[in-house]
C-alpha cells in the first residue's frame, strides 16, 4: 500500500511537471515565436537586405552550438540542479532578448539580440528534452511530445495573431508590439520555476556513470539524414522577406501567415506523434518531400499558392517539433540522451544556417537555381532514412 502510494503521488508530480513545462513552453513561444513571425520585416524597416535577413540563420546556429553545450554541462556532471539549473537560465536570457528588440534602432544591435535569444533557446533545449523524455516514458514519448507541441503551438499561433493584431492597432508599431511581449516572458518564467521545485528530482540521471553502450550507428545515421533535411530547409525570416518584398503583403498581414503555419504545427502535432508511437521512423520518410514542397514558396507570389505552401512548412515544423526529438530518446539509451539532444542541436543548427545562407544568395542573385539544390539535398536525406528502416 506504501509503495502504491508513493506510486500515485510520483504519478501526480509528472503529470503536473509535465503540463507546467508545456505551459511555459506555450506563454514562451507566445513571446519569441510572436517576435519571430515579423523578423524579416523588422529587419527591412531598420535598413537589412535579402542576404543579411539571411544571416540570422546565424542564430540557429548559435542556438545550436548552445545546445551541444548544454548536452555537454548536463551529461558531464549529470545533476538535477544542473539540468534545473540550465533550463532556467536558458529560458531567462531566451526570452528576455526579446522584449528588447524594442530598443534597437540598428539591424546590427537586433541580431545581436536575436543571436542572444537563440543561445538562451539553446542552452535550456538538450536538458528540458531529457526531462520531457522522462515524464512521457509512461504514455508513449511520440503521443508525448505531441501533446507537448499541441500546447507549444497554441503559443506560436497566439503570439503572431497577438502581434498582428497589436500592429494593426498600433498603425505598424514594431516597437510598441515587442515590448508588450514582456507579459507572457514573465509567466514563463515562473511557471519554470514552479516546475523546479515540484520535480526536483530526475531519475535519468542517476543511471551509473559508466555506460554500457556507445551512441548507436543508427543514431549517427539518423543525425546526418536531418542535416541533408536542414539543408534545404527555409527559415521563417527568409519567407517573411518574401511575403513583403515580392508577395508586398501587409506588415500586419505577415504575422497571420506565420500564425497559419503554426496552426497546422499544433493541429498535426499529436496524430503525427501518434503514428511515430505505432510505425516508428517510417513516419518520416515524406519529411524530405515536403521541405521541397515547403521551400517552393519562394518561387511564388499567388496568394492561395502561397497560404498553401506556408501550411506545408507548418507540418514540417510539426515533424521537426515531435516525432523527431522523440525518436533520440529511443535511439539512444538514457546516459547518454543529453549528450545525443545537444549533438542532434548542434549538427542541425549548423546545416540549418549553412542551408538559409544559400537560400538567401540563391534567392538574391538566381532564384530559379533554388529547386535543383533543394532537391538534391532532399535526395540525400531520403536515401539515408530509408537505409535506417532497412536495418
Amino acid at each position: 500500500m506504501k509503495r502504491e502510494g508513493e506510486f500515485k503521488r510520483l504519478s501526480k508530480k509528472v503529470l503536473i511537471t509535465f503540463f507546467l513545462l508545456s505551459f511555459v513552453s506555450l506563454f514562451a513561444d507566445i513571446t519569441y515565436e510572436g517576435a519571430r513571425s515579423v523578423l524579416g520585416a523588422y529587419f527591412n524597416i531598420l535598413g537589412a537586405t535579402a542576404f543579411i535577413v539571411g544571416f540570422i540563420g546565424v542564430g540557429e546556429l548559435i542556438n545550436y552550438i548552445m545546445r551541444g553545450l548544454g548536452g555537454f554541462i548536463a551529461g558531464r556532471f549529470r545533476s538535477s540542479k544542473i539540468y534545473w539549473g540550465l533550463v532556467i537560465v536558458g529560458y531567462f536570457v531566451n526570452l528576455v532578448a526579446v522584449p528588447l528588440l524594442a530598443f534597437a534602432g540598428t539591424w546590427q544591435l537586433a541580431l545581436i539580440l536575436v543571436l542572444l535569444e537563440r543561445a538562451g533557446k539553446g542552452l535550456r533545449a538538450p536538458a528540458r528534452d531529457v526531462i520531457i523524455a522522462e515524464l512521457t516514458e509512461p504514455i508513449g514519448r511520440g503521443k508525448g511530445f505531441g501533446i507537448h507541441e499541441v500546447l507549444d503551438q497554441i503559443g506560436a499561433v497566439a503570439g503572431p495573431a497577438f502581434v498582428a493584431w497589436s500592429l494593426a492597432v498600433s498603425y505598424g508599431n514594431y516597437r510598441l508590439t515587442l515590448l508588450y511581449l514582456a507579459i507572457p516572458a514573465f509567466i514563463a518564467l515562473m511557471l519554470v520555476i514552479i516546475a523546479s521545485i515540484i520535480y526536483p528530482k530526475i531519475k535519468s540521471i542517476s543511471i551509473s556513470k559508466k555506460a554500457e553502450r556507445r551512441i548507436s550507428k543508427n543514431f549517427l545515421l539518423y543525425l546526418t539524414s536531418t542535416v541533408f533535411l536542414s539543408l534545404g530547409f527555409v527559415h521563417w525570416a527568409l519567407i517573411s522577406y518574401h511575403l513583403k518584398v515580392s508577395v508586398k503583403l501587409g506588415d500586419y498581414i505577415i504575422p497571420l501567415f506565420y500564425t497559419l503555419a503554426m496552426l497546422v504545427d499544433a493541429i498535426i502535432a499529436f496524430p503525427i506523434g501518434y503514428i511515430y508511437d505505432k510505425v516508428g521512423l517510417k513516419a518520416l520518410t515524406i519529411s524530405p518531400i515536403l521541405v521541397f514542397a515547403s521551400t517552393l514558396l519562394l518561387l511564388f507570389t499567388n496568394t492561395y499558392t502561397v497560404i498553401l505552401l506556408v501550411s506545408v512548412w507548418g507540418i514540417v515544423m510539426g515533424i521537426y517539433e515531435t516525432i523527431m526529438r522523440a525518436a533520440i530518446a529511443d535511439l539512444v539509451e538514457a546516459e547518454h540522451r543529453a549528450y545525443a539532444y545537444g549533438i542532434f542541436g548542434l549538427s542541425i543548427g549548423a546545416s540549418w544556417m549553412i542551408g538559409n545562407i544559400v537560400l538567401g544568395f540563391l534567392y538574391q542573385f538566381y532564384k530559379y537555381i533554388m529547386p535543383c539544390y533543394v532537391l538534391l539535398v532532399e535526395a540525400f536525406s531520403a536515401l539515408l532514412l530509408m537505409r535506417i528502416i532497412k536495418k
